[in-house]
């Protein structure tokens, strides 16, 4: 690939690109403020502080809804700026690998390639990848061999599940369920056993900060408002209970793994068996859900060291390997 070059892995939480050019990954909120329905306000990180505190007039969101573009105006806005950002200005012709998941229809992959062509980026070349092989290079796995891999992506909206062999996947399963739906389990648990209605970033420190919490027998401290009187209070949030409310979804993450290795060819099986499975994205971090999986599976869970980033490590990889410059693709018809 060219000198010029960038790794792209839209989720619907955090945009992280990978820029060759200085070896450096960088990750922000994937959010957009819009003042009066057409001025840009704020983008990334500083959007996302001021969600839930904006007035009327500004009108703050995620363009990408369960791991698909539902905003291309907005998105195509996001990627031109923090592209932007990334060249100081000087903007130059690049090559770029952007990261798609596999369960979508082929109009929605699409869109993903129109976004790097519509946001006048200087795009020379744009190939695609799907999000876990680019998750499995990025966790060290060897994904061209034979080996059966199963690789668990747990995002903010959406988990995918896959199989990898040969640099492909044999199956994959994308599912409703991650990171945003364990801070609704929290916040709908506190305003029942509370009558306290909390916001979303308040769950999600909840939710962030259990591991530590738990491991110093301390409670959660929230700050939120009374159902019942109307007026803001403080309350402590036993650990036990957050921990509960989140045993569905985690229930509902292992079932899905269970029905994909069903599924899986026997000989497939037999390798995952012995190496396990792979679990990354970032809201797989919570604490349990590592456990819930292994006891659930029977099978090893292989945690990833940087979750977050994964799949952007493996874009890098590809970006700067020519072994693996095969399992990145141009869409049909499109290719230049």
């Amino acid at each position: 690939m060219a000198n010029n070059a960038f790794g792209i892995d839209l989720g619907t939480n955090n945009i992280k690109i990978y820029n060759k050019s200085d070896d450096s990954i960088s990750i922000e909120k994937n959010m957009i403020a819009i003042e009066n329905k057409k001025v840009l306000f704020a983008y990334g990180n500083s959007a996302f502080e001021m969600y839930e505190k904006a007035p009327s007039n500004i009108h703050i969101s995620y363009p990408l809804s369960n791991g698909v573009i539902a905003d291309i105006k907005n998105m195509v806005t996001l990627v031109r700026y923090f592209i932007a950002d990334l060249q100081k200005g000087n903007s130059r012709p690049a090559d770029f690998l952007i990261a798609v998941p596999t369960d979508v229809t082929e109009v929605e992959k699409r869109a993903f390639y129109d976004l790097i062509k519509d946001a006048n980026v200087k795009a020379k070349k744009i190939m695609v990848v799907e999000k876990a092989v680019a998750d499995g290079l990025g966790m060290d796995i060897d994904v061209k061999n034979s080996q059966g891999v199963l690789v668990v992506n747990v995002g903010y909206e959406t988990t995918e599940i896959s199989i990898l062999s040969l640099g492909g996947i044999v199956l994959s399963r994308l599912i409703k369920v991650g990171g945003l739906k364990f801070d609704e389990a929290i916040r709908a648990a506190v305003r029942k056993e509370f009558s306290l209605i909390i916001g979303g970033k308040t769950s999600e420190t909840v939710k962030i900060s259990l591991r530590e919490l738990e491991q110093e027998g301390k409670s959660a401290v929230v700050y939120g408002r009374d159902i019942v009187t109307g007026l803001p209070v403080e309350r402590e949030i036993p650990t036990k209970l957050v921990g509960e409310c989140l045993e569905e979804h985690f229930n509902s993450i292992v079932d899905n793994v269970k029905v994909i290795l069903e599924r899986t060819p026997p000989e497939l099986a037999a390798d995952i068996y012995r190496h396990g499975m792979y679990l990354t994205g970032g809201a797989s971090q919570i604490n349990h859900l590592a456990d819930r999986l292994a006891t659930g599976t029977g099978l090893k869970v292989n945690v990833s060291d940087n979750p977050i980033a994964s799949v952007c490590l493996g874009l890098a990889k590809i970006i700067k390997d020519d072994n693996y410059k095969s399992v990145a693709y141009a869409i049909e018809g499109m290719s230049k």
